[in-house]
């Protein structure tokens, strides 16, 4: 079957498509709750006649499966403390969470407890609006604790306004039985002994045919390209993030190499194909139609749910070998009522219940070093989800460098690169063009930020 008549499937047309994206994804467009539910915008909870206080909290819907896992804590967190009711409200999507939260802060209007995503922490921080939980920590619950990505996310100018809910980051997922029908070796989950891009590129041809492609997810901006660039020695910003660093010959490599992998060796498939026929990418790689997916680590979740015979691998290198780690934060409203009750659930959040549960489901992974230590891992580790080589790239996770994107002073930089890198791939711009234009839009983007 030629790949053009890929167009013609409809197999996906009866797959179910449960949407897991990270720590960030669109939800129910009226951004209503359940009920019960408060406004997230009214003011912060307050305590009811029978002495139960009840805090206002606010996230989206990243998928159903992540929604009823919160519901689930909530729950588990209520009866323990049966004198906190936390009512939740999931809704909006990315751009229009962040709106909301910024408008809120201005109006003096938070919830008690609240996502924040990390690529508009700083920008909510500037704003005064969240509580200062620096002096929170102590030696039950130590700061030292979280790994250097988290911590690094977590701090601003030596405070902390936020605890990093989990940490993600972007992986090769394989279809084992394409690879079997190709006779060829799985890729070790050893980051030691990690593919470099050119093993992978080779690899990615010899599993192209008419009707397979060898991978896609490389071009993904919002959660695999930082970490391709990083390992090619590339950066995205200069050390205090007010100018972009887009346009440097390392950079450059690893867009051409990208482009190359599609359009000179035919081994990916662009995202409009994916469109066409219907099938997200999960699907594809579930269906045998992708070899190898690059894409976030909480891709696991569904890929599990799934019972494929998926295998997982680090990132090919282009030098270092490495990932990126980021995810979203879980704030206190400056304005809050009930700041030790949310400290409480905050601390709750992070802990082995709440976050232990969702590490064990294959959407998250563990943010603090004490979770990577044996008889942790044993309360969370899953063989049934993780499979038997995910122990393997657990250092991989732990050291893994912080995402620049969670460090950035605008949230408009990510969908300036998506722009830029659209008219590149998909419209043959001209790269030095494209990345000329990146540096120059995102710092028009940072000075417009700075200076409000």
């Amino acid at each position: 079957m030629k790949k053009r008549q890929i167009m013609a499937l409809s197999l996906a047309a009866a797959m179910a498509a449960a949407a897991v994206t990270g720590c960030g994804a669109p939800s129910r467009p009226d951004g209503s709750g359940e009920a019960g539910s408060t406004d997230a915008s009214s003011d912060s909870g307050g305590e009811s006649k029978d002495g139960v206080v009840e805090l206002t909290f606010m996230g989206w819907e990243a998928s159903p499966l992540e929604t009823q896992a919160v519901k689930d804590g909530i729950a588990a967190f209520e009866k323990e403390n049966p004198n906190i009711k936390v009512n939740y409200t999931p809704g909006l999507a990315g751009s229009e969470y962040n709106a909301k939260l910024l408008s809120s802060a201005a109006a003096g209007s938070l919830p008690d407890v609240m996502f924040v995503a990390a690529e508009s922490y700083r920008a909510i921080v500037s704003k005064g609006a969240l509580w200062d939980i620096t002096d929170q920590f102590d030696e039950n619950y130590p700061l030292d604790d979280f790994i250097d990505s988290s911590r690094q996310i977590m701090e601003v100018d030596g405070h902390v306004y936020g605890i990093s809910s989990c940490t993600v980051s972007p992986i090769v997922y394989y279809n084992k039985d394409v690879f079997d029908a190709e006779g060829l070796e799985y890729p070790s989950a050893d980051p030691e002994n990690c593919w470099t891009i050119d093993e992978f590129r080779d690899i990615a041809k010899k599993l192209t045919s008419e009707d397979i492609y060898g991978v896609y997810g490389l071009e993904t901006v919002a959660d695999t390209l930082n970490a391709q660039l990083l390992s090619n020695g590339g950066t995205r910003y200069n050390e205090d993030y007010t100018k972009s660093t887009m346009n440097s010959p390392e950079n450059k490599e690893v867009f051409e190499t990208i482009k190359a992998i599609r359009t000179e060796d035919g081994s990916a498939p662009d995202a409009s194909t994916l469109d066409a026929v219907g099938m997200s990418a999960k699907q594809m790689l579930q269906t045998g139609k992708v070899a190898m997916l690059v894409d976030g680590s909480w891709s696991l979740q569904e890929l599990a749910a799934s019972d494929m015979n998926i295998g997982m691998a680090p990132l090919p290198s282009y030098g270092k070998v490495l990932t990126t780690g980021q995810a979203h934060l879980h704030c206190i409203s400056d304005t809050s009522k009930h700041k030790e009750e949310a400290w409480k659930f905050l601390q709750f959040l992070s802990g082995m219940d709440y976050q232990g549960a969702l590490v064990k489901s294959g959407l998250w992974m563990p943010n603090r070093y004490s979770m990577y230590e044996d008889d942790a891992v044993a309360q969370w580790y899953d063989e049934k989800v993780h499979g038997d080589s995910y122990k393997q790239m657990l250092t991989y996770f732990k050291d893994a460098v912080v995402d620049p994107t969670a460090l950035q002073l605008t949230s408009q930089a990510r969908d300036i690169i998506a722009e830029e890198t659209d008219m590149y791939f998909k419209q043959d711009q001209d790269i030095d063009l494209t990345l000329e234009n990146m540096d120059t839009r995102i710092d028009e983007a940072i000075q417009d930020a700075l200076q409000q």
